[in-house]
């Protein structure tokens, strides 16, 4: 960790308590605040991930995602987006050079947000395509002047032929607030749409390239961060705060019991073994899950440093972890709800309440589906040819 994002990580932990005490601010407006993003962006958080050439860190990832852990304990929502947008820059910066120019030659702390599921139609014209449709789940969308969006390119006879990534200024869509769930409420994942919108062909990102480590935004950047699978990178990002979110329940819930007196049994909480049984599996669970991430991460990222090759085996383990991570810091809230008694169910500001909401709506995006990823590991550890841009 260089001295620079080290002093980033630091200016982080001393932002939670200002986060922590408007996670129920962003529940209310479904939104983070504007505030936080602010501050957050002050921090140097948001460039964590950029290229060196446009004034950001291309820090080491496990640094990035430390950090999100530590935004996301002290409020879900905020980490969510924090990850989400704060990973894009790595994402942008494997683009053409011409399309790197136009997100941050004039600005550079311009943000990013994402919907990648193929959701809009797609229309190849002369030097580029047109984009017409919805795309959902763009997670602190209000807060970014620049979308990538998902694609599916099609031959004459409508049969997919291309899976692109679309990179679209604020101009030329608009955001509908659809978002209004039971966790992550303060994500502000609303809708993006788009009615008929040009995308020239320097800022259309083909998959293919991505996932064979041959983007053609590698030339500008000496980086290893950008020599990266694009999945290990991206779903690691989806876990991470949800590992971040139960770390938080689980000292906030731990400090409670402290206190905490059972009436029902005539017995301080914190001196029930059974309670210290959940306790202690809990802080398994999460602990297992953020070694697992990182190990990971660690080992891609010296791979990459030293020019060598990324075996399919240990992106296809990256994404085992991942998934598995994900399970794992749900179970282990779902203990310390267990554990906190019928109280916790009262609407309030319960941050064990909170997180239960929080990690059980991350769970549902697609990057956490177990058994699609665990299929993967099972076929690279017995030798198959994996044909996936999962991985």
């Amino acid at each position: 960790m260089s001295d620079a994002t080290g002093a980033v990580l630091e200016a982080v932990r001393a932002l939670a308590p200002a986060l922590r005490e408007r996670a129920a601010e962003a529940e209310a407006a479904r939104k983070v605040p504007e505030d936080s993003v602010k501050e957050l962006a002050a921090t140097g958080f948001f460039r964590l991930l950029q290229p060196r050439a446009y004034g950001g860190h291309a820090a080491d990832p496990v640094v990035f995602y430390t950090a999100v852990k530590e935004i996301a304990k002290a409020c879900g929502s905020t980490g969510w987006v924090a990850s989400v947008v704060g990973v894009h820059p790595w994402h942008v910066a494997l683009y053409e050079p011409k399309a790197q120019e136009e997100v941050w030659g004039a600005d550079p702390d311009t943000r990013i947000c994402s919907s990648y599921a193929p959701t809009g139609k797609v229309t190849p014209v002369d030097g580029g395509f047109t984009l017409t449709g919805r795309w959902h789940f763009s997670s602190g969308c209000d807060h970014t002047d620049w979308a990538l969006l998902g694609g599916l390119v099609t031959d004459s006879d409508g049969r997919p032929v291309d899976m692109r990534t679309f990179l679209v200024p604020r101009t030329a869509y608009r955001v509908d607030e659809v978002w209004d769930t039971v966790g992550l409420r303060g994500s502000g994942s609303n809708d993006v749409v788009c009615e008929d919108v040009f995308v020239p062909e320097h800022r259309a990102l083909s998959f293919g390239p991505v996932t064979a480590l041959d983007a053609p935004g590698l030339a500008a950047h000496p980086e290893p961060l950008y020599r990266l699978p694009y999945a290990s990178v991206f779903t690691t990002t989806i876990s991470t705060p949800i590992v971040g979110i139960a770390e938080g329940a689980y000292e906030g819930h731990v400090a409670a019991t402290r206190e905490r007196f059972r009436v029902s049994y005539g017995q301080q909480v914190a001196e029930d073994p059974f309670a210290q049984v959940r306790i202690a599996r809990a802080a398994a669970d999460i602990d297992a899950s953020w070694l697992q991430l990182t190990r990971n991460m660690a080992e891609l990222y010296e791979l990459a440093r030293a020019g060598a090759p990324l075996p399919m085996e240990l992106r296809a383990r990256a994404r085992r972890d991942q998934v598995i991570a994900t399970q794992r810091a749900v179970a282990a809230v779902d203990l310390l709800m267990e554990n906190a008694g019928g109280s916790a169910m009262r609407t309030g500001p319960n941050p064990v309440q909170r997180a239960w909401r929080d990690v059980h709506t991350g769970r549902g995006h697609a990057a956490n589906d177990p058994e699609r990823a665990l299929v993967l590991y099972g076929q690279a550890a017995l030798g198959l040819d994996i044909q996936d841009t999962m991985l």
